[in-house]
């Protein structure tokens, strides 16, 4: 007997800057991730300095042709479809649909392209989960404004969000604000378009870019349910399970503080106020947040209808300076590896390797276990509805002579995953869903790569861009439509 509710949500999630391409058209403006180059080629150092790297000419762009998708999103939606896929998520290309700032009116080419694909997922029995800003800061929006350090940014958002709203009132009944909010610590940048190398105190810029988009968020969420009542709206963060390295009681207090700078964004968003801790944080970091009349209402007003997340690795957390020596990997965490893709969290010093877990190929923890923790720790801190709205293994996939991709350690992966999702639902948590990332292989994030393969069906195209897009299904394609059609049962 399956643990899953019947009316349980199963699908999978992309973001436009990583599946779309076709950057330069239907009024497109460039993009955050446009301005990046592949890893290897100074990708890190233009995260930190995205005005200057957009002066250079790097060449090969990832995120300007992702996987084509916006000339293959038929084929794909059919694909889903054929899994079993209810639900879609998906995100728009924010400069697709207001290319310039201050717009009054969006760019209607751009939007029926939205209107296209979420006409023909309908049309397919899918749900849409439509996250409003997905690590898609307009490049505008860096140049003029230092991207979300200034407020704004709020207005500018809050026209975006009303033209979703409004044009998919009768269309969309998920909506997630924010994709993991809590990366904009770690990923100014993709989070925030922040040019964070012209920030004289960038912890400040960090915390106050943070709380105009918790301010953003909570009057998008008065916002769509003045439009639509019937509206669910949540937050979504990069969730990760923290556990102490051993038991001495400095280690479990570092893991506890490195959890808070995660749970920080859905506390506000989910209870609608500053917690304690972090107005001690701010006192001790000397930090001053610029709160304008009426932004304390609006998160009191604004609380969020449910709490999602990401789930990918956990993390093993040591102040013991012996220990700390071995590093770990994670999706906010670099250790040291062949690339310079992706940012390092200031907690990145104090995670180690857990000696009890087996790595993937780009060294994160494989833990399905902390899943269920993590599904049963939100739901516990917040009494509200969650959502899995990622969770997947990147590895490399090769085609066999056979023409296919026998990705056996994915579904390994994928199965003991979902189990300890259905033992978190047996214990009582509301768990409404799961959209695994990314059920077609697209551009990784942090790394440009396309060689970090999540998906269940494969793009014939390489890390420079070569390749003829052709989408083949692997194993794991079938495996997941058992998956589904048993509701969680069959794994």
């Amino acid at each position: 007997m399956s643990n899953f509710p019947k009316n349980f949500l199963w699908g999978g999630a992309t973001a436009a800057d990583q599946y779309e391409g076709a950057y330069d058209l239907d009024g497109k403006s460039l993009s955050a991730s446009d301005i990046l180059p592949l890893s290897g080629n100074g990708r890190k150092w233009a995260l930190d300095h995205p005005l200057e790297a957009a002066k250079k000419n790097y060449g090969f762009y990832p995120a300007r042709e992702g996987i084509d998708g916006y000339h293959h999103w038929e084929e794909d939606l059919e694909l889903f479809h054929e899994m079993g896929f209810n639900v879609y998520r998906m995100s728009v290309s924010w400069p697709r649909v207001f290319p310039e700032a201050g717009m009054e009116k969006a760019n209607e080419a751009g939007l029926k392209y939205y209107d296209k694909v979420i006409n023909k997922a309908r049309e397919l029995g899918m749900d849409i989960i439509m996250t409003i800003d997905h690590f898609d800061t307009p490049f505008w929006a860096t140049d003029e404004f230092n991207g979300w350090t200034d407020r704004r940014m709020i207005d500018e958002y809050l026209k975006l969000a009303r033209t979703l709203f409004t044009r998919y009132k009768n269309q969309v009944k998920y909506w997630i604000t924010f994709n993991e909010i809590n990366a904009l610590l770690n990923y100014p940048l993709f989070a925030g378009g922040i040019d964070i190398s012209r920030c004289s105190n960038p912890l400040q810029a960090r915390y106050q870019a943070a709380h105009n988009q918790l301010v953003a968020s909570a009057k998008a969420v008065i916002m769509g349910h003045e439009i639509n009542p019937d509206f669910k709206i949540g937050s979504m963060i990069a969730g990760v399970v923290n556990y102490p390295n051993s038991p001495y009681p400095e280690d479990a207090l570092e893991a506890q503080e490195t959890t808070r700078k995660s749970y920080f964004f859905p506390d506000v968003q989910a209870r609608g106020y500053y917690p304690l801790y972090a107005k001690r944080f701010f006192k001790d970091n000397n930090i001053h947040l610029d709160i304008e009349d009426g932004d304390l209402e609006a998160l009191k007003k604004g609380t969020v209808d449910f709490v999602s997340f990401s789930y990918y690795s956990s993390s093993d957390v040591s102040t013991d300076p012996r220990i700390k020596a071995k590093k770990t990997a994670g999706n906010f965490s670099s250790a040291s590896s062949h690339n310079d893709g992706g940012t390092v969290t200031w907690d990145a010093e104090n995670t180690v390797i857990n000696p009890y877990l087996e790595s993937s190929s780009w060294g994160w923890a494989i833990d399905p276990i902390g899943l269920r923790y993590l599904l049963n720790d939100i739901y516990d801190r917040y009494q509200k509805p969650v959502m899995v709205v990622e969770n997947g293994l990147g590895e490399h996939d090769a085609l066999t002579q056979d023409g296919k991709v026998h990705d056996d350690y994915r579904i390994k992966y994928m199965r003991d995953h979902i189990k300890q999702m259905g033992l978190a639902i047996h214990d009582g948590v509301e768990c409404w869903g799961y959209t695994m990332w990314g059920p077609i292989d697209i551009i990784a994030n942090s790394t440009g790569e396309m060689s970090k393969r999540y998906g269940f069906i494969y793009v014939d195209r390489d890390d420079h861009g070569n390749g003829t897009n052709k989408r083949i299904k692997k194993d794991s394609f079938d495996w997941y439509k058992k998956v589904i059609a048993s509701n969680g049962e069959n794994l």
